[in-house]
């Protein structure tokens, strides 16, 4: 499971970049690249220091990163979506669906250790 959400969200970047090549290039344009490209590849650069977290108050401090980057790039990309910037819906409706799944997946992930945590206290 490590390794395919490792590729997983490596994927997710790379789609990511590849879909802000379809942004207007003016101010708006340079604007949302700027920032989704920074929050979505922090989700895959995060997720791997996740990986190597060292306790699980580490694994849940890395990871709440990894939620807020990812939670993040969904809000660029709803951005996106209603200003109607890109006209490939499919795309967009493909990478929110992807973003929302991968915020799920982390936060599910998180409450896993939680709720391991307070039944060794």
């Amino acid at each position: 499971m490590k390794y395919e959400l490792q590729k997983r969200t490596k994927k997710f970047a790379i789609d990511i970049i590849n879909i802000t090549r379809l942004l207007p290039n003016k101010s708006i344009g340079w604007t949302l690249t700027n920032q989704i490209i920074r929050s979505a590849t922090s989700v895959g650069a995060n997720y791997r220091a996740v990986c190597r977290a060292k306790s699980d108050k580490d694994f849940i401090s890395k990871m709440e990163t990894v939620i807020e980057e990812a939670d993040e790039t969904l809000f660029w990309l709803e951005i996106i979506e209603e200003l109607n910037v890109i006209k490939n819906e499919t795309e967009i409706t493909r990478l929110l669906k992807e973003a929302d799944e991968l915020v799920a997946i982390f936060v599910s992930s998180v409450k896993t250790v939680k709720n391991r945590l307070n039944k060794n206290k």
